[in-house]
């Protein structure tokens, strides 16, 4: 259904935009991970469901905002906006968007966050794709325009979107191997591009591309001569979907071979570097306790969730590494974009005071960090739900600063000691 549409009057902020005012800015992010889709043994993963998110919004929002936080990175759930393909429901996020305005809360809005549309077959491997995702995005800029809404984020992780997606099949369109990796890596780029430049044509100036990818490190025996053609290709992998939208993928790529060799062109390349779609800023998701992988001599793991690396936790020294190979890669303002440790309200309180003094000290030896985001505000599910019987609790996460409690009433919110520091930092120390 579409209702009447009577939007807030809001008018632009005075001065720099926010990533160009010299001020570093606190973010807490929702977790909106969608893949409605399902099949044998599956179960659809809705964040926003497991998390009653879609009936305690209104609180929720609060809960940003009494965290001191000024930036909220927050998703769309495409799938429930355009139920069908000429149908589209905007009543939830009607009010919620009204309630980001009522709290002076500015949204980055992840477009794309994993889910599509049930009606749409083949998900990222349709044909269809990259025109009916920036459609979507045009739709969405346009509707709430008028409530201040500039903030964007086309593509949430699209090198994580594609290896489980194009690579371990663990995601619908459950493709494999190499040629399913490259195939949705074009698709998941074409549609990054075209969205952006749609949304780019509704706002004009106004709009601000946050660009977020996980930030991966590989570390270990990645020379042992099994390991070396692939460690070496992970280690590009990880730029190859920003590469590819801002136009660097060229010959002379490192990766170049690799897309060759699983289907792609002159035409394909081409395309990319005729209207790149660039960041304002770069977004690095890091978690300390995921984000080096671990190779060993004589062991092979194909990676992710299917089969997975060993983990070593390189703390700050790893955040700071991966923040400094963004903006010397890109050019751009950099933003920790997600960061946390599943663990208890302590080793959370400490690694939120850590991960924000390596920003500082990051911007004081001039690297333009802009923003520091702690995800998520509350707990969140392991994505283990989706092939799981068991209830919902065998699979929370201890990450927010906020925790979720089972109650008779459903989920309640819990704050926790780490809510009381990030508002610290958030609020400059006051």
């Amino acid at each position: 259904m579409t209702a009447p549409h009577h939007p807030p009057r809001l008018h632009a902020a005075a001065g720099a935009p926010w990533h160009r005012d010299g001020r570093l800015h606190f973010a807490v992010g929702v977790e909106d991970t969608f893949v409605p889709q399902t099949g044998p043994g599956e179960r659809p993963i809705d964040e926003y469901a497991l998390t009653e998110h879609y009936e305690r919004w209104h609180a929720d929002l609060a809960l940003a905002d009494d965290a001191g936080a000024e930036l909220v990175r927050w998703g769309v759930p495409w799938y429930r906006v355009q139920p069908e393909p000429d149908r589209w429901d905007w009543d939830w996020l009607d009010r919620v968007m009204a309630r980001f305005a009522e709290l002076g809360l500015r949204p980055v809005v992840d477009l794309m966050h994993y889910g599509t549309p049930l009606w749409l077959e083949r998900q990222f491997a349709n044909p269809d794709y990259p025109r009916r995702v920036a459609e979507y995005s045009a739709r969405v800029a346009e509707r709430y325009a008028a409530y201040g809404v500039t903030d964007y984020t086309p593509v949430n992780e699209p090198m994580i979107h594609a290896q489980f997606s194009g690579e371990y099949a663990y995601w619908p369109p459950h493709l494999s191997g190499p040629g399913g990796l490259s195939s949705i890596v074009g698709q998941l780029a074409r549609g990054f591009v075209l969205a952006q430049h749609a949304v780019r044509d509704v706002l004009g100036d106004d709009a601000v591309f946050v660009h977020v990818d996980a930030g991966m490190r590989y570390v270990g025996d990645t020379d042992a001569p099994e390991h070396r053609e692939l460690a070496a290709r992970l280690k590009e992998q990880i730029f190859l979907v920003e590469d590819l939208v801002t136009g660097r993928v060229g010959e002379t790529h490192p990766l170049a071979p690799f897309l060759r060799a699983n289907g792609w062109g002159d035409e394909d390349l081409a395309w990319f570097q005729e209207a790149p779609a660039h960041p304002d800023v770069v977004g690095v998701n890091y978690y300390p306790l995921h984000s080096t992988e671990v190779f060993e001599a004589g062991v092979f793991h194909s990676g992710g969730f299917p089969d997975p690396r060993p983990t070593r936790d390189d703390g700050v020294d790893g955040l700071t590494e991966l923040l400094r190979a963004a903006a010397d890669r890109y050019g751009a303002p950099v933003m920790l974009t997600e960061t946390c440790v599943t663990d208890s309200v302590k080793a959370r309180i400490d690694w939120l005071d850590e991960s924000v003094a390596a920003v500082r000290s990051l911007r004081a030896d001039g690297v333009d960090v802009v923003g520091y985001t702690w995800w998520p505000l509350f707990d969140m599910y392991e994505w283990t739900y989706r092939h799981s019987e068991r209830p919902r609790e065998a699979h929370r996460l201890t990450m927010g600063l906020w925790e979720l409690q089972e109650r008779r009433d459903g989920l309640a919110r819990v704050r926790t000691a780490v809510a009381d520091r990030f508002r610290h930092h958030a609020t400059g120390g006051a």
